[in-house]
């Protein structure tokens, strides 16, 4: 597999097709999957979720909302005690559980979960996503059915505040991006505890165990141990 399909949505998100439940994002195909995370691009997420028209329309049953731009369906699960950053978006039958943090640009498609101490900022959940326990989701996506174990981090800030390089074949390729976490394909897992440096892709169906730190780009069905 050649750099260019590493980096390709149709590859990464096979059965994603645009006409899923809810409003869904514009994913590039002409351009590297990560683009859409790039404030500057007028394509990107934070310049379509300005188009986004709504309101919450689920029951409040005790929730907190500040800013603008929130946005909830009125079939999502947002329990109790879970807070939301607008703008974002709360797609069909999505689940906020208690105690998460949906902030600014956060796109959580149908059927996608965000759970208890899970914070979410500038990302995109697919729909099927799973951030269930004690996650941090910044500057990424992950493709239907993935699923966090709990504790696992997408880093997406070099602790020097530096531009975030892909690596992949002996290669480090500018992201063009300074905050960028993680990019992961479709059914994706991750152990517990596990940690994804910044600029991290994994292929559809990878496997990292729990306590392993990742870094680099890699092909669907890797393991990671």
């Amino acid at each position: 597999m050649d750099w260019g399909e590493l980096a390709d949505a149709t590859v990464l998100f096979p059965s994603f097709s645009g006409t899923e439940d809810g409003a869904l994002p514009d994913l590039p195909t002409e351009r590297p999957v990560w683009t859409v995370l790039d404030p500057a691009n007028d394509t990107g997420l934070k310049a379509q979720m300005a188009n986004l028209q709504g309101n919450i329309a689920c029951s409040n049953p005790g929730f907190f909302v500040r800013g603008e731009g929130v946005i909830v369906d009125a079939t999502a699960t947002v329990e109790a005690g879970a807070y939301l950053i607008g703008p974002c978006y709360i797609g069909p039958r999505a689940t906020i559980r208690s105690g998460a943090y949906v902030r600014e640009y956060s796109w959580i498609c149908a059927d996608a979960v965000v759970g208890h101490a899970t914070e979410t900022k500038h990302a995109i959940l697919l729909p099927g996503a799973k951030a269930p326990h004690f996650n941090y989701v910044g500057d990424s996506i992950l493709g239907k059915g993935a699923n966090l174990g709990a504790g696992t981090k997408l880093s997406n800030l070099r602790n020097d505040g530096g531009e975030v390089h892909l690596r992949h074949g002996g290669q480090r390729i500018p992201s063009g991006l300074r905050k960028f976490g993680a990019v992961l394909g479709e059914g994706v897992a991750t152990g517990c505890n596990s940690v994804m440096n910044p600029g991290v892709v994994l292929g559809c169906n990878s496997v990292v165990w729990p306590n392993v730190t990742v870094t680099g780009v890699h092909e669907a069905d890797s393991l990671h141990r």
